[in-house]
């Protein structure tokens, strides 16, 4: 098993200062990856934890048409369904910014698993190492829709996305990008806020054998935490 990935520890006393710091840093790099690339590739990921951040970004000064948004994972669900992760996304941030509709891609999650994880693996092909992948921690230290237990792809060759049968929370069927996939990136955070990510975040500092620990990025991962979740 890999060792797992560098770790950064950044721990604030203030949720808000945390969320502003991460903006700040979005900001940044987009600007930078824009001005050297000519665009910014960023992976979003769903739940509560991010969702303060997107409607934040909606204020964001951005070069937004040069915008490239992917998704680390989504639930197996109608499309605009309202606990779809880019459902969330696009309601607080992206529909009030001017991305190009067609640099959201959103997976098709709603084919099922099989084919949505085939048709993103086809998105994802001309797709060179990310720019910034956002992940969040589950109580149960799943990040995207890797769970415990379950594949992660995280081995050479592994399949870019992955489709996700029997997930042990709601719905069983999801997609997600798959740990190597989401290692290929030139920054990734993590994000965890609140006391019920303690234990998680616990688990995680003790090198327990959860999913992030195969997503090995070759510059680390920055883990952003308030006082609450953190366990040190």
């Amino acid at each position: 098993m890999s060792e797992g990935p560098r770790l950064r520890w950044h721990v604030y006393s203030d949720p808000e200062e945390l969320l502003r710091e991460v903006l700040a840093q979005i900001a940044t790099l987009a600007e930078a990856a824009i001005s050297a690339r000519g665009r910014f590739d960023v992976v979003l990921s769903g739940g509560s934890t991010p969702r303060p951040l997107y409607a934040a970004a909606a204020e964001l000064d951005s070069r937004w048409d040069c915008w490239h948004v992917y998704f680390a994972d989504e639930r197996c669900l109608p499309a605009g369904h309202p606990e779809r992760n880019d459902t969330m996304t696009r309601q607080v941030w992206l529909d009030h910014v001017g991305i190009p509709e067609r640099q959201v891609y959103a997976i098709p999650a709603e084919l099922g698993p099989d084919a949505a994880a085939a048709a993103y693996r086809q998105t994802l092909e001309p797709v060179a190492t990310f720019d910034l992948v956002l992940l969040g921690l589950g109580e149960d230290g799943h990040t995207a829709s890797l769970f415990p237990g379950h594949e992660p792809g995280a081995m050479t060759g592994s399949p870019t996305a992955l489709a996700v049968h029997g997930a042990p929370k709601p719905p069983p069927g999801r997609v997600s990008l798959s740990a190597a996939r989401l290692a290929d990136a030139r920054t990734v955070d993590l994000l965890a806020l609140g006391a019920g990510k303690r234990d998680a975040v616990s688990r995680l500092r003790a090198g327990a054998d959860i999913p992030l620990r195969r997503v090995v990025p070759a510059a680390g991962i920055d883990v952003f935490l308030d006082e609450a979740a953190d366990a040190h």
